[in-house]
């Protein structure tokens, strides 16, 4: 649990709820990627207000940097949410000290016994013309093979015969690949790419390829040995 200090700048985090913390880093990498390099996304630590940013990317957008402190704002929101457990506003527009329009959505991170231990915040800044901000968003079109097949389906089923479909074909346009080595070859991109995780996945495949389960399972077995 943590717990304050005398002074109240300050909290002894407990190890887990440390641990819970750094698990959003790769988190902010992610969502830092995946919008682009107009946004800004910070991690504060409740452990030391004064220095609270603990991870950021693109902290060129607000001049900030690690050991940077909580903001006016963030401290009105996490007194707000001690008293009423809700962020507020939970998306809002604010600018930076450069007068740059940002758009910014702040979410409270829980420690141990639902206490806030942090805050996950993402900053998109504005201020840059808007067609330049949508190309990042865009894929690169000097890159073909940019996009990745991908199937978003409710049914598990569904996932399977999708990933099923493409090994198929993928093999039967390889030349290289004789006709005795088919389905084995066929079964070991499936087991590459985790198919066989999924429950129904060595019945269909069975079923599909013509072949037994007891073919499929000793395959499997081969490929993890």
């Amino acid at each position: 649990m943590n717990k304050k200090t005398a002074n109240s700048l300050v909290t002894i985090f407990s190890e887990r709820d440390k641990e819970i913390l750094c698990s959003y880093f790769r988190l902010a990498d992610t969502i830092a990627d995946f919008i682009g390099p107009h946004s800004e996304v910070v991690i504060h630590s409740f452990e030391n207000i004064e220095k609270s940013v603990v991870k950021i990317v693109n902290g060129h957008h607000t001049g900030r940097k690690l050991g940077s402190p909580l903001t006016d704002l963030g401290l009105r929101m996490l007194s707000a949410f001690e008293k009423t457990g809700e962020v507020t506003p939970k998306s809002y527009f604010t600018q930076s000290k450069d007068g740059a329009l940002l758009k910014s959505t702040t979410c409270m991170l829980m420690g141990e016994n639902e206490k806030p231990i942090g805050m996950f915040c993402i900053n998109m800044n504005l201020s840059f013309p808007f067609p330049e901000i949508i190309k990042t968003l865009m894929p690169d079109m000097s890159h073909p093979n940019i996009t990745v097949n991908e199937n978003f389906s409710a049914c598990a089923n569904d996932v399977i015969d999708h990933a099923l479909e493409h090994a198929i074909i993928d093999v039967e346009n390889d030349t290289s690949i004789n006709l005795k080595t088919k389905n084995k070859t066929i079964t070991k991109i499936l087991f590459e790419n985790g198919i066989f995780e999924l429950k129904e996945a060595t019945a269909i495949v069975s079923e599909r390829l013509g072949i037994t389960r007891h073919a499929i399972y000793k395959y499997l077995r081969e490929f993890k040995s």
